[in-house]
């Protein structure tokens, strides 16, 4: 009896829509017995979800969602998952491509399909993720992450009580995908309007395949592989993968690395300062009142998230490393500095205009001084906590 090879599954994002759909076309088209499934949360407000599909025969279906416990997005991953292994199991398709919601974040579905169950089995028995795409028009990039404008706001968001930015939405989409793919005609040559774009997409994402809609190079890259871990592991604050410093078409990234600690009340007064003047940065730091708590600065649009990411390993016994990743250690290790461990101040920040030599001065400004590094760090501890507004106050 022959064993049913898994489905092959494409997971495609992005806010810009024209350019989604344009992806998901292409490659329904250029993929025989290929079904595309996307769930529509434009009416969700009303208490309706509809799933969508459609194939390259013209055939199409619309079928509405129960809401689960009042949440869209929990009704969308309640349904996506019995459907995909309805689909695989069925063994019609050759490709299926999930096309998600505009505000939804890839990392969270990805994961999702990737560690789900149906049933009594587990859907990676049935399907494989062999592509994540995101699907961009350069020339909107920049103003997009430009604009504090709140999902909610476009109608783009994925429950009542999402807080997210358009910003912070598009570019955790730009950088979690394996390709980014960009609108444009084969054999021209791109906008001049648009090379800014592309220039900020290879700094968000280094990693990631740049391929150009309506081409064969797109279609392979869609379905060239995609490893889930590697990609969470990727996109980690304690493990990002961040650009280096330099700049191409007028986006430049500057990467500020130090090693002594930040004091919280004047990197809190900055924070004014720093946060505009990047369309995105974001990183890990320590401050001095917080030693051992490694924090993560995640900011688009104008809005900065600072999430407690766990212990840097340097202040934990060497028996408690065995409970973190070999990723992680293998990160700590190699950042290792005699007195400071792991811990380390890593920040990027990318823009189009960006005052590098701006943000150095402010940032190196926020460090401890000398007299204060002197305090060691029972001294630290008595700083002033202004950080206690974002963070959980000091024990």
């Amino acid at each position: 009896m022959s064993v049913q090879s898994p489905l092959p599954v494409v997971v495609v994002t992005g806010l810009h829509q024209a350019q989604r759909r344009r992806a998901v076309g292409e490659l329904l088209a250029a993929t025989p017995a290929a079904i595309a499934l996307h769930h529509d949360l434009s009416e969700a407000g009303r208490g309706k979800v509809v799933r969508r599909s459609w194939d390259n025969s013209g055939a199409a279906l619309a079928t509405r969602v129960p809401l689960t416990n009042d949440c869209p997005c929990c009704a969308l991953r309640e349904d996506l998952l019995p459907e995909l292994a309805r689909i695989a199991e069925q063994g019609r398709y050759r490709l299926a491509v999930v096309e998600l919601w505009s505000g939804s974040d890839p990392q969270v579905m990805v994961t999702t399909i990737a560690s789900g169950e149906v049933g009594q089995r587990r859907l990676g028995e049935l399907i494989e993720i062999v592509g994540v795409v995101t699907a961009v028009d350069p020339a909107r990039l920049i103003p997009d992450l430009s604009q504090g404008d709140l999902l909610l706001e476009h109608g783009l968001h994925t429950s009542p009580d999402d807080e997210r930015t358009v910003a912070e939405s598009l570019a955790v989409q730009v950088e979690y995908a394996g390709v980014l793919a960009i609108s444009g005609e084969p054999g021209l040559d791109e906008p001049a309007c648009a090379r800014p774009g592309t220039a900020m997409l290879r700094q968000l994402n280094p990693a990631a395949r740049i391929v150009r809609l309506g081409t064969g190079e797109f279609r392979a890259a869609a379905l060239s592989g995609f490893d889930v871990r590697a990609a969470a592991v990727r996109v980690s604050p304690a493990l990002a993968l961040l650009p280096y410093s330099g700049e191409a078409d007028g986006i430049a990234s500057l990467v500020w690395e130090r090693r002594r600690p930040l004091h919280p009340a004047r990197l809190y007064a900055a924070l004014d300062q720093l946060v505009p003047a990047a369309q995105r940065s974001r990183g890990r730091f320590w401050l001095a009142n917080r030693p051992g708590m490694m924090l993560g600065w995640d900011a688009a649009g104008g809005s900065l998230a600072v999430d407690d990411c766990g212990p840097w390993l340097a202040c934990l016994p060497d028996e408690e490393w065995e409970r973190y990743s070999p990723e992680r250690r293998v990160a700590a290790a190699a950042e290792w500095d005699p007195r400071y461990g792991d811990r380390v101040q890593l920040l990027v920040f990318t823009a189009q205009g960006l005052d590098a030599d701006g943000i150095t001065e402010l940032l190196d400004s926020c460090l401890l001084t000398d007299e204060e590094l002197a305090a060691g760090e029972d001294g630290w501890k008595t700083l002033q906590d202004d950080f206690g507004e974002l963070l959980d106050p000091v024990p």
